[in-house]
């Protein structure tokens, strides 16, 4: 099974590559969206990061531009585009790394059929209640990341960067998810065990 994986640059993105890989997915391709900027949408990290992580995965990495903010049936005719193509380059599936929002999952399990491919979500646990063991999972993996983006409503006084850690997920306050599935923030993985080496961010953080 040939699978492209929706990648955002965070830590449940590379989570997902590790989970497929051990799993004996072949992931064959990475797909990120970029705003006119070219910057990943919502963690508003450059392009080029996203890039070296690709690299560094040994995947090549589809890049697909869109105008930002842009409307949901907008959204849907260019992912549906790229599957299509998707589908005739030999691609079955195609997986992506929530964790619990079921709203989410069926969304994306709908745009899938419509592509006729098979949706997957490695990195799904299902319950809010095993996000703070996932995070523990992740970093105990290997895994690092940055906090590259706060919604300053849900925390406010915290500003990026900010190493992701156990201390600093302890200490968030009650209510925000450890994982930040919720969009209370978002990371950029710089380090993973489906990495060959780490990303290097000169000057940030």
């Amino acid at each position: 099974m040939k699978v492209l994986l929706f990648w955002s640059s965070g830590k449940d993105s590379a989570w997902a590559l590790h989970r497929l890989r051990e799993t004996g997915y072949s992931v064959a391709a990475l797909l990120t969206t970029t705003t006119p900027m070219r910057r990943v949408p919502f963690h508003d990290v450059p392009v080029e990061w996203v890039r070296r992580q690709a690299v560094a995965a040994g995947l090549p990495l589809w890049e697909v531009p869109m105008p930002f903010p842009l409307s949901n049936p907008d959204y849907e005719r260019y992912i549906l585009s790229v599957l299509g193509q998707a589908r005739q380059q030999g691609f079955s599936a195609v997986a992506f790394g929530d964790l619990y929002l079921e709203d989410i999952r069926a969304y994306r399990e709908k745009l899938a059929q419509a592509a006729g491919m098979e949706a997957l979500f490695p990195a799904w646990i299902g319950s809010p209640d095993k996000s703070l063991e996932l995070a523990q999972e992740m970093l105990d993996s290997g895994i690092r990341a940055k906090v590259v983006w706060i919604d300053p409503q849900k925390l406010p006084g915290a500003a990026p960067p900010i190493e992701y850690t156990l201390p600093w997920i302890e200490s968030l306050p009650e209510g925000i998810d450890p994982c930040g599935e919720r969009g209370e923030f978002h990371t950029f993985c710089y380090q993973a065990p489906c990495f060959s080496e780490p990303i290097a961010l000169p000057g940030y953080g």
